[in-house]
């Protein structure tokens, strides 16, 4: 999270996607960057995160600090509560090694040896016993941030190992890459590889880093693409979903009879069209999901263009559905009121949601008081690829997580019913 990544053109964050798709920096070079406000946002929960976490002459001091970076317009109460979530996992971290290890924080690092103009900066670096550890703060709560594989992660602790390796010379043996994201999960996810893994594999996405910077690259369109500010104009993005078009073959042109035979074998030996098998299925939902994707894309492109002046063929921009408000609403009330209505039926009296009063009471103190009062049926049947880490659907478990609902819900009325007989 590191501000002057911003103007590097292979930096770490953006590196997932160029070691995928050489061509990426190159092309999205002619796109102008926006600024995000959720980056914004991330950075300044970050910088109330290393108030708890960097040492300070003493409270007060840190007091004022705080309360300036209150006075920010996007700060939140919620970012409090990230910031100890983030602290307190630094300080668990550093409790367990023999010695007090060094804690350094917002520490700028160098990984051009790796990616040509490489730096970046690391949220939190501690330095123990044989272990260098590397700590990235994540405020986003779209997309879980996995540290397994990240390439971000891995290249910030190459910039660090040849940061402090001529400090701590050959007793650095293992590097631990943590990163925390409050906002979705309390516990962090964390990656550990040897030093001499983590150097092979700078090793062998040099080459490609190298590719990358020069240009121009090969287009190479996957899920990378997300956050690519060229994704919308990208032919090679558009020829990959356009593709969709070869399985043209494998359905039915126009209505199906309805005394068509279902099976393949009867439609063979008519000489129909045989169905789609269940593979094909499987290719399709594959390829279908990057083609909504692609579509979603095509479309917020289009809108901004013409929203900035530009013209797309065949394509307009209209007011969405309006929905009526009063500009005054207790002015509208009062008006209720002196006209003889009950101020009863203006307001609804509805408990807040289990989500929000866990907010308001904290984690542990809503877990303290609260946590045998809780039912988590299990979730309705979703369609996600094999790549999703949940365990498979068992719609067995699932009726008996209702009966054991229910049995909970009704308990209490149950005893009622017996104590009057």
């Amino acid at each position: 999270m590191a501000s002057p990544e911003i103007h590097a053109k292979c930096g770490a964050s953006n590196a997932y996607r160029y070691l995928a798709c050489t061509a990426s920096p190159t092309f999205e070079a002619q796109f102008p960057a926006s600024t995000r406000i959720y980056a914004e946002e991330g950075t300044l929960a970050l910088s109330i995160c290393e108030l708890f976490v960097k040492p300070h002459s003493d409270a007060d001091t840190m007091a004022k600090e705080l309360r300036s970076l209150q006075q920010h317009k996007l700060y939140q109460p919620e970012m409090l509560t990230c910031a100890k979530i983030y602290c307190d996992w630094i300080m668990e971290k550093a409790l367990g090694y023999t010695n007090p290890p060094a804690i350094m924080t917002e520490q700028q690092v160098d990984f051009s040896d790796v990616v040509p103009e490489g730096f970046g900066t690391c949220d939190c670096v501690m330095i123990g016993d044989d272990a260098l550890n590397i700590f990235d703060y994540k405020h986003g709560k779209g997309v879980r941030v996995d540290a397994v594989g990240n390439p971000q992660m891995r290249l910030y602790a190459l910039g660090a190992l040849a940061k402090y390796r001529p400090l701590y010379g050959d007793t650095i043996k293992k590097v631990r890459m943590t990163i925390i994201q409050p906002r979705i999960s309390a516990d962090p996810s964390e990656d550990e590889m040897s030093v001499d893994n983590l150097l092979a594999w700078g090793d062998r996405v040099h080459p490609i880093a190298v590719e990358a910077f020069n240009g121009p690259g090969t287009f190479v369109p996957g899920e990378h693409c997300k956050f690519c500010r060229g994704k919308a104009k990208c032919r090679a993005r558009a020829n990959v979903n356009t593709a969709l078009e070869d399985f043209a073959s494998c359905v039915p042109m126009g209505r199906v009879p309805a005394d068509e035979p279902k099976d393949n074998a009867s439609r063979m030996a008519m000489g129909l069209q045989k169905a789609l098998t269940d593979s094909e299925i499987g290719q399709l939902l594959t390829r279908g999901q990057f083609l909504v994707s692609w579509y979603d894309d095509l479309k917020a492109y289009a809108q901004q263009t013409i929203l900035d002046g530009g013209e797309i063929r065949g394509w307009k921009v209209v007011a969405g559905r309006s929905v009526r408000a009063f500009h005054d609403t207790d002015a509208a009330f009062q008006t209720l009121i002196k006209a003889g209505y009950d101020e009863a039926m203006l307001y609804d009296r509805k408990p807040v949601s289990l989500s929000e009063l866990e907010k308001r009471l904290g984690k542990k103190k809503f877990a303290e008081l609260l946590a045998d009062q809780i039912d988590r049926p299990m979730g309705k049947p979703t369609l996600v690829d094999e790549s999703d880490k949940r365990e498979p659907y068992n719609s067995a478990a699932a009726d008996f997580g209702g009966v054991n609902a229910n049995v909970r819900r009704w308990r209490p009325y149950y005893h009622q019913l017996l104590s009057r007989r």
